[in-house]
């Protein structure tokens, strides 16, 4: 016999916060909303967890239907539950974020969404509910993050120098670096290995090219490595 719980509950949704660079820019993927409630306003990508449905699939669902993105770093982020928060009545939304390559993780409007575009975090379109301060929380996250654990390889290509290394973090931390310091930091962590290429199609010198090895970085945090820039 079912249990009938006395109490009333609220729908839940998830929401996406997804991040990708844009050469010095940071930036976020936003959905033109194709219904109501805010029928033609930007907002995150997500939607409603269905009955029996884990909140992290239903995310990974809905970035999938709406933006077509799919094998991505996706973490939870918040609980945002503030009454009035969706006009259709008491809804608590669980929220992430997500790093991409926009290089290797096109993306294209499905479900739900009548387009699809990428804009600087610091300057977003008014968003609909209260998608604002989901992507603030995100910005704080990602900012406080990235500087002791190494999410911030999701956003750059397999292959890359320094330079982009070092531009990728002051993009998110929003100041300026000292060269010959984050290079010796960087290096010094070990987790990155330096490869026989080089750019290509350059006017400068090209620049040797790096990648991370993730295997290499779990198996020393499993042994009590920190890692910090």
């Amino acid at each position: 016999m079912p249990y009938t719980y006395h109490y009333p509950r609220p729908a839940l949704t998830v929401d996406c916060v997804v991040f990708g660079l844009e050469g010095e820019d940071l930036k976020v993927l936003l959905i033109q909303r194709d219904h109501e409630p805010f029928a033609g306003c930007w907002a995150l990508p997500g939607g409603f967890v269905d009955e029996g449905e884990a909140p992290e699939r239903a995310a990974r669902r809905e970035l999938g239907e709406e933006t077509g993105l799919s094998d991505i770093f996706l973490e939870q982020l918040y609980a945002f539950g503030e009454p009035g928060r969706d006009p259709r009545g008491w809804t608590v939304s669980v929220a992430y974020y997500a790093l991409v390559n926009r290089a290797d993780h096109p993306a294209q409007a499905g479900d739900d969404a009548r387009k699809l575009d990428w804009f600087p975090v610091r300057k977003p379109p008014p968003l609909a509910f209260d998608h604002d301060k989901i992507l603030e929380a995100a910005c704080r996250r990602l900012r406080g993050k990235v500087s002791y654990q190494p999410i911030g390889f999701e956003l750059l290509p397999r292959k890359f120098t320094l330079s982009e290394l070092q531009r990728l973090y002051e993009t998110v931390l929003g100041k300026r670096l000292d060269k010959r310091n984050f290079r010796r930091r960087v290096l010094q962590t070990g987790v990155l290995e330096e490869t026989a290429q080089t750019e290509r199609d350059v006017a400068h010198r090209a620049a040797r090219l790096y990648r991370f090895n993730k295997s290499k970085y779990q198996r020393l945090a499993r042994r009590g490595f920190h890692f910090e820039i």
